[in-house]
């Protein structure tokens, strides 16, 4: 296994005086298990359990005392209980609503023992009235692999202590732009950035996201329930990808003939199994930035590397020298989104972008970025700084004054004067394979 940076947050969590079991959630397929396997190494005793196994599954559903429940796992496992540190790792939980309510009594009664459930379509599980244990569990997200730990897997580690000093990343930045450029074919799914890393080929990797492809549209059938909407869901898994990055109406969404409630509902399912997000503008310039839920939003798949291959742009991918010419610049701004979102290891945290909300303006910004209590305004494009006009009327408007760039050329700073307030503010020039770090950047303004 590569090395994946929800490791140390999982470290965090083990040392937590405040630790409650853990959910991890993510969509199949982004290493949640494989993570919780390594992250295993790091105990006496590690007790691992796929509920989707019917044995290990009646191993939770029997009525009999916790004490007696953890002695029985240890059997199972073939382990003696001893006083050393042990992990459970609850896998597909979502098969054992008993099990969903045992996490509850762990923490109650047995908070010496660190647990970890993990289940792709736990969230449709909430929705069938489980008395989910609120209050007594955390959760994490598992997502995409992100440029960094791409890097990493490469065993490029000169090049990740670049991006950790933006400064200085100019000396590689020749070299970085061609690994994101790589990493914009391959993607973040695990099973594809390990191919490329035992291959080192962008291509051959078809049967990869084939597999990933028909294992989402098979997992229909387990998200919902009634034959239209496994229908629209089924459309929109088969022919939403050409979409990405765009903003969409949900009536008639990819040339169906469904309307925009039965879309709508479709998307929240794949929502909850975080496929897909839709990201809606907000017209506020400082927080709270709340979404205008009646525009229209964009749409974000999980992963750009399945978005290139699903779509049938990959080959434009590989070809382009300049991303931001690739797609009128969509597979850009998914990059980036995917690289915003993994950010934050929250569950529930979302992506937003800015509309000024005035009749007849067009003013837009692709993204905003919540930053210690400020917003921060992004554009993905390259030109000179007057061109940047959304970028000069958030500014205006905003009690900020820094505004970021991310585009293809090293990173620097400018001085910049907003066209039409002439307000003054720092323009921050972002290349592509520094979005990861844009916090670090913003506390080192």
């Amino acid at each position: 296994m590569f090395y994946r940076e929800i490791l140390q947050q999982l470290e965090q969590w083990k040392q937590s005086p405040n630790r409650k079991p853990l959910i991890l959630r993510g969509a199949r397929q982004v290493g949640k298990t494989t993570v919780v396997n390594e992250f295993g190494k790091t105990y006496d005793n590690y007790l691992s359990f796929n509920l989707e196994n019917i044995a290990k599954r009646r191993l939770f559903e029997r009525d009999i005392p916790l004490d007696m429940l953890v002695e029985g796992l240890f059997n199972d496992a073939g382990k003696a209980p001893n006083n050393g540190s042990t992990l459970i790792f609850i896998d597909e939980i979502q098969n054992s609503l008993h099990a969903i309510a045992l996490l509850r009594y762990f923490y109650e009664q047995r908070n010496d023992l660190h647990v970890i459930a993990a289940g792709s379509l736990l969230e449709n599980v909430v929705d069938i009235n489980v008395s989910f244990p609120v209050g007594r569990v955390q959760y994490m997200a598992v997502r995409p692999c992100t440029f960094r730990e791409f890097i990493n897997a490469l065993n490029k580690q000169h090049l990740v202590k670049a991006i950790n000093s933006p400064e200085h990343s100019a000396v590689y930045h020749e070299e970085l732009m061609a690994l994101f450029n790589c990493y914009s074919v391959v993607g973040g799914m695990p099973e594809a950035v390990k191919r490329y890393v035992q291959s080192g080929s962008v291509l051959g990797m078809d049967d990869v996201y084939e597999t990933l492809l028909q294992t989402y549209i098979d997992d229909v059938e387990k998200y919902v329930n009634g034959n239209k909407l496994k229908d629209v869901v089924r459309h929109i898994v088969t022919y939403g990808w050409a979409h990405a990055g765009e903003t969409i109406t949900l009536g008639n969404f990819a040339g169906s003939r469904y309307g925009a409630r039965e879309v709508g509902e479709a998307f929240n399912v794949l929502a909850k199994a975080m496929l897909v997000e839709l990201i809606y503008p907000s017209t506020s310039t400082s927080m709270p930035a709340l979404p205008e839920m009646k525009r229209h939003p964009k749409l974000a798949w999980l992963d750009t590397g399945l978005v290139n291959y699903s779509a049938g742009v990959r080959d434009a991918v590989i070809s382009s020298l300049n991303l931001l010419d690739v797609w009128r610049g969509r597979i850009a701004e998914h990059l980036v989104a995917q690289e915003l979102l993994a950010l934050s290891n929250k569950v529930l945290a979302r992506r937003s972008f800015w509309t000024s909300g005035k009749g007849g303006s067009t003013a837009e910004v692709d993204f905003t970025l919540s930053h210690k209590s400020n917003l921060f305004p992004i554009e993905v494009k390259a030109g000179s700084n007057s061109h940047l006009r959304s970028l000069h009327s958030f500014i205006d408007k905003a009690p900020i004054d820094v505004a970021i760039r991310v585009w293809n050329q090293p990173f620097s700073t400018n001085d910049v004067v907003t066209t039409i307030g002439r307000k003054p503010f720092k323009l921050v020039n972002i290349p592509f394979y520094l979005v990861g770090n844009l916090p670090h950047i913003l506390d080192n303004l």
